[in-house]
């Protein structure tokens, strides 16, 4: 009996044993407050919103404010976005064939002055402003058009003599009241190509965006007014609708053609409706149930991120995890398999978070924060852009606070775009750190020599570690400061006395390629 109680206890101790062995270790998980789960923050990570200026959604607050007011308003928002933790922006300056800027060919936005062809006085201009106050705060600016929508509303009456529809009438249709650009119609992809190169050419601009806006999402009773186009222009296709996609993958192809051309380093991108096609109507779609892009609205994003006309697909999954028609999960997952090798960017609906209709956005504080942990754990997935900065600044649900204290606690850089740049410039001369009287270390290095590709330096990132700290620059708790520009100096006025300090600083191309590091420098400063 002793003997076989013994023999049972062996047993029951290698069974224990080689059960603990087939476990995971047990990691500790960091949670936020909503009590998801937060994945270690990556060095490479896109963080942009959208600021919406059609109907002032983000800025201005109010058409027609004074200059000084609308750069006061805009220089608030990238500070905030700052804050949070973004690393760009996406800025609408031609939300109805107007403008935010002033070296266009259409008339000024209503929703900046108030009045459709006034320019703001004193005289400025808004993108150029915009793009330098970005990249102060080391942030990019994508300029974000609308291609196609001609008018917000029916006050036709109200546009400006000066304004496309005036001048060619028969390049439009009207449809849900509003006037759209007849996208068959050769000559209109024509002109939306020159309004996005006027851009292009006059302006420091790190990305040209679209959003989802192609043929317009269907109206109950309304009827796309484009027959007598396709008559004249549709030779060689038997459905219209095959006619109407294909109108739109030319434009694409035209503006990624031309963008490309003119200036190589701009990134193309755009950010179509979540679903391009469901698994039940074709067998290459996604396993949802919703509104079908490719179908309802001809935009074959699938296909213009295939054939390599953009650099990055940023599609809107504005619903949540599990959701029964259309399910965040399932969704982006699909796009991740069908990047082809260029970034994939998930749009997050911010807007949702805490809304009135029943569901998880209203009812759970960690669905959003959920959706930023699944999309970190796909390594084919490089960031995020919220809809809208408004909805941020509202912090719905502490979601803001959340991005802030846990998932953008530190600064990251914009991913690399190795098809479009793939040489890193040379690291930073002569590198010092002097602490000044006053226990600050000033940084100073000399510009590196031009690199491989000639491109000069774009800009810089200083690391700084603790004395007893091992070097490590793919850590981005280290980045003290990340900079677009030539300077050259750096003062790190937050260093503590009685410290000793470690500092490296690396270059930065256009592209965000980033150089080997500088030696490392010492600071030591007094108690």
């Amino acid at each position: 009996m002793y003997i076989c109680l013994r023999f049972f206890l062996l047993i029951l101790i290698i069974a224990i044993f080689l059960h603990v062995q087939a476990q995971p270790a047990l990691v500790p998980v960091k949670q936020d407050k909503s009590g998801a789960e937060v994945k270690t923050d990556p060095k490479r990570e896109f963080r942009a919103a959208w600021v919406a200026t059609v109907e002032n959604i983000d800025w201005p607050s109010h058409p027609g404010l004074p200059p000084e007011q609308q750069k006061k308003e805009l220089t608030n928002l990238l500070d905030f976005l700052k804050g949070a933790g973004m690393n760009a922006v996406m800025l609408q300056i031609r939300p109805a064939a107007d403008a935010f800027y002033a070296k266009s060919r259409e008339p000024w936005s209503r929703w900046l002055t108030g009045k459709q062809g006034q320019g703001p006085l004193p005289e400025y201009d808004p993108l150029e402003f915009a793009i330098n106050e970005a990249h102060k705060r080391g942030m990019e600016l994508h300029a974000w058009f609308n291609p196609y929508r001609a008018t917000n509303d029916g006050k036709f009456a109200l546009l400006s003599p000066q304004h496309i529809t005036r001048i060619k009438p028969e390049w439009f249709f009207i449809y849900g009241g509003i006037k759209l650009f007849n996208p068959g119609i050769p000559e209109v992809r024509d002109y939306i190509v020159k309004v996005f190169l006027d851009v292009v050419e006059n302006y420091d601009i790190d990305g040209v965006h679209m959003d989802d806006y192609f043929y317009p999402y269907k109206i109950e009773g309304q009827h796309l007014n484009d027959t007598e186009t396709f008559k004249a222009y549709g030779d060689g296709f038997d459905d219209i609708n095959d006619w109407r996609r294909n109108n739109v993958d030319t434009l694409i192809h035209m503006l990624s053609d031309s963008i490309h051309k003119h200036k190589p380093r701009i990134k193309f991108g755009i950010s179509p409706f979540g679903v391009w096609a469901n698994k039940f109507q074709n067998r290459e779609g996604s396993d949802t149930h919703g509104l079908p892009s490719y179908y309802e609205l001809f935009a074959d994003s699938r296909k213009w991120i295939k054939e390599g006309w953009l650099d990055y697909i940023n599609p809107q999954i504005y619903f949540p995890i599990g959701d029964r028609s259309v399910p965040y999960d399932k969704l982006l997952d699909w796009w991740s398999d069908n990047t082809y090798n260029r970034h994939l960017y998930i749009g997050i609906a911010a807007y949702r978070i805490g809304e009135h209709r029943k569901g998880k956005f209203r009812d759970d504080p960690a669905a959003v924060p959920d959706e930023i942990a699944y999309l970190r754990k796909n390594p084919r997935v490089q960031g995020s852009v919220y809809f809208s900065t408004k909805s941020l600044e509202n912090n719905p649900l502490g979601f803001t606070d959340s991005l802030k204290e846990n998932y953008y606690y530190y600064p990251a850089l914009p991913p690399v775009m190795l098809w479009l740049d793939s040489i890193p410039p040379n690291p930073p001369l002569n590198f010092t750190a002097t602490v000044t009287p006053k226990n600050t270390v000033q940084l100073k290095w000399a510009t590196p020599l031009l690199a491989k590709d000639k491109e000069p330096v774009y800009g810089y990132v200083i690391y700084r570690f603790e004395g007893n700290e091992k070097v490590n620059i793919e850590d981005p708790q280290y980045i003290l400061h990340i900079q677009y520009d030539g300077g050259t100096t750096f003062t790190d006025d937050t260093a503590e006395k009685g410290k000793t300090y470690l500092y490296v600083v690396t270059a930065l191309d256009r592209l965000k390629n980033e150089s080997d590091p500088s030696p490392t420098i010492a600071a030591i400063l007094k108690k």
